[in-house]
């Protein structure tokens, strides 16, 4: 699927299209039509709003398979097949450059310098929501990520914090990684007319998004909770929440809507690596409350109100007192806005290239040698 641009250098990027990882692979793509992506679909099928955005785009071609990602249970039963299909499309397409979104991938030979994207983990996402180490029964997945991060020439991540936790973790002794921030196309997103409403967004059955706080305060706030998100597990069943108003998954131009109209955005987060949702909220004028954890201080620090993920009276206290406050309420909103102006598609898409230009730069030097 897609189209084959003559001469662009082509890049084999994985996706899936269950989390983040989507959007930001697709913006990615929209801001580099200097390269043809082969964009290598795994996991449970996007749909066909995504496919859809995804063949819209003339410098990538899709490509799926419904291999096991590689945090799912089982996921090591399919981890050889879906290298070698990795490798084949290498080859099939000419690849230049492999980047990997995840770790246990990056071993799949496929013949180019290999970039690692780092979005999130397992352990740190445990360490996380359960204040302890993870369980032997992630040992598997341990060695893949250990396996996986030296096989890379590069490794990004979207915050330092991400970085921290992978070396805390994993080690990243000798390797070379940075930092690239996410971006968004900051076009898609303004302040219209705000109403009197608390919205959030993510995956309702992720507890590192700590959604079901949030329907825990709603009953006795003033103004609604309303929020956007799947709350169908991949592997499991639903969550049902009670007080919050659900909205269901929404396409990328109902929730650029959503937003506009929300006059404050609540992220209750444990484990939050960027946080592409709470960018979106930024760029469009709404005022913050976040978890206290690293990696939001990192991005939003001085632009949101913090509060630890775990104390629902001071997120209740935090909300009720924004609610009644509309001076601060319009200042939160300011700093947020001015704040996601740092973090457009471009900047991102530039920082990627100039990675994308040093490995292939390095592998013609190899190949000329």
């Amino acid at each position: 699927m897609g189209k084959d641009p003559e001469g662009l250098p082509t890049i084999l990027m994985t996706a899936d299209a269950v989390g983040g990882v989507w959007n930001y692979a697709l913006s990615l793509c929209a801001a580099l039509p200097r390269y043809r992506l082969v964009l290598a679909v795994m996991g449970p099928a996007p749909g066909a709003a995504q496919r859809d955005a995804a063949l819209a785009l003339p410098s990538v071609v899709v490509e799926e398979r419904a291999f096991r990602l590689e945090w799912m249970a089982g996921a090591e039963l399919d981890l050889a097949a879906s290298r070698d299909w990795l490798a084949a499309l290498a080859q099939r397409y000419g690849a230049a450059l492999f980047h990997c979104n995840g770790y246990a991938h990056a071993t799949s030979t496929p013949g180019c310098p290999v970039l690692v994207a780092a979005h999130s983990d397992v352990l740190s996402w445990w360490a996380a929501v359960h204040r302890e180490p993870a369980p032997p029964s992630w040992n598997s997945y341990r060695r893949e990520v250990l396996a996986g991060l030296p096989a890379a020439d590069c490794i990004v991540a979207p915050t330092r914090a991400v970085l921290d936790d992978l070396a805390r973790h994993y080690g990243l002794v000798g390797l070379h990684a940075l930092v690239i921030r996410n971006g968004i196309d900051l076009r898609l997103y303004a302040p219209r007319p705000k109403r009197q409403v608390v919205m959030a967004a993510g995956r309702l059955w992720d507890a590192a998004k700590n959604l079901a706080l949030l329907d825990e305060i709603a009953g006795s706030l003033e103004w609604p909770i309303e929020i956007a998100g799947d709350s169908t597990h991949p592997e499991s069943g639903s969550v049902r929440f009670s007080a919050v108003r659900p909205l269901g998954m929404l396409t990328p131009g109902d929730m650029a809507e959503r937003l506009g109209h929300a006059a404050i955005f609540a992220a209750p987060a444990r484990y939050e690596p960027f946080g592409l949702g709470i960018l979106e909220a930024a760029a469009s004028g709404c005022a913050l409350v976040l978890g206290d954890i690293v990696s939001l201080r990192e991005t939003w620090a001085g632009a949101a109100v913090f509060v630890p993920p775990d104390d629902k009276a001071g997120w209740h206290a935090s909300l009720r007192e924004l609610i009644a406050d509309s001076d601060r309420r319009r200042h939160l909103s300011e700093a947020a806005r001015q704040r996601a102006q740092s973090f457009s598609r471009e900047a991102m898409a530039r920082g990627y290239a100039a990675l994308y230009d040093e490995l292939l730069g390095g592998a013609e030097r190899r190949e000329v040698a």
